[in-house]
């Protein structure tokens, strides 16, 4: 890496909501709440999914793998969202922002391969039935794990190490709450159209490819659901299938309202807020979803806490 590519800009300053004067506080307090429920929706589900043998499954090994990604996720974007609404110097070093994008992409990627990863396991679930146990064995899911992870560090790193040896001399001002893509390209002082085409066809690779291939396999799974000759069998593999769905649309939905549309000054706004749909709202929320959503999951929650009761009653 040339020195002169690193040492004109030490630190960038994110303009986050500083235009927001009034609801400022507002927003801390709502950051604040859906980051602790995050961190303790997805700890529990961690939890939960270990102590508990009824949860030793390869749904519940992806969701585990999910509640993990989502702390790390949420944990890259909040604590600074945080502090910028309460400090009036809104800086992040140089380096520092390079490492929130590089685990922001990390993560993204990685979610986006997994929910892929969830929709193919309830496939072989309700279409497969016989052959799920074959299929989705220990070690097929801890490989469809490991790659969702892969490409997210490969992403991750890769996309880092290519924008952050650009030379970055004039701008340092991102109209953003965090270090995201286009925003920081576009401090480079060089030209950047290779960039933003690259990063225009990768996000068409690993978010709307996985995107098709969840939206095919719900195809033949509700297809296979309405085939179904008892009601109760119906409803059942609904109801396994419901939970994710209602992921894949708060997360694809919003990620996809914010990134595949024009970056036009008048949509600024509306784009920080989705923003903070997926970063900071949607990890909180999952948890809650797949817990209020899952028998079992609730059901391995009051054995766990009856268990500890009786141990503190003896």
């Amino acid at each position: 890496m040339k020195k002169d590519n690193q040492s004109c800009l030490t630190e960038i300053v994110l303009l986050g909501f500083s235009d927001f004067k009034i609801i400022q506080e507002v927003l801390f307090c709502l950051v604040l709440i859906f980051y602790v429920v995050a961190l303790m929706g997805n700890s529990l589900i961690l939890i939960l999914t270990i102590v508990s043998p009824t949860l030793h499954t390869p749904m519940y090994f992806f969701l585990w793998n999910l509640s993990f990604l989502e702390i790390g996720y949420t944990t890259t974007i909040s604590p600074k969202i945080l502090m910028n609404l309460l400090s009036e110097n809104q800086t992040i070093s140089f380096w520092g922002c390079g490492a929130q994008l590089c685990f922001f992409v990390l993560f993204s990627v990685t979610e986006c391969c997994l929910l892929c990863v969830m929709a193919y396991d309830r496939y072989v679930a309700i279409c497969k039935p016989l052959q799920y146990l074959y299929i989705m064995n220990y070690w097929e899911c801890a490989k469809l794990a490991a790659t969702s992870w892969v490409f997210g560090i490969l992403m991750g790193l890769g996309h880092s190490i290519s924008i952050f040896t650009l030379p970055f001399c004039a701008l340092n001002r991102i109209h953003h709450f965090f270090c995201d893509l286009m925003p920081v390209v576009r401090l480079a002082s060089t030209n950047t159209y290779k960039h933003e085409v690259a990063n225009a066809i990768l996000t068409v690779v690993f978010v709307l490819v996985p995107l098709l291939l969840i939206l095919y396999s719900y195809v033949l799974i509700i297809s296979t659901i309405i085939m179904m000759p008892v009601a109760k069998n119906r409803r059942k593999a609904f109801s396994t299938c419901s939970s994710h769905l209602i992921v894949v649309f708060l997360y694809y939905g919003s990620i996809t309202a914010t990134h595949i549309r024009p970056n036009l000054a008048s949509s600024l706004d509306r784009n920080r807020f989705l923003a903070l749909l997926y970063t900071v709202v949607t990890p909180a929320l999952n948890p809650i979803i797949y817990s209020l959503r899952n028998e079992e999951i609730k059901a391995a929650f009051k054995k766990s806490v009856t268990r500890k009761r009786i141990l503190f009653m003896e």
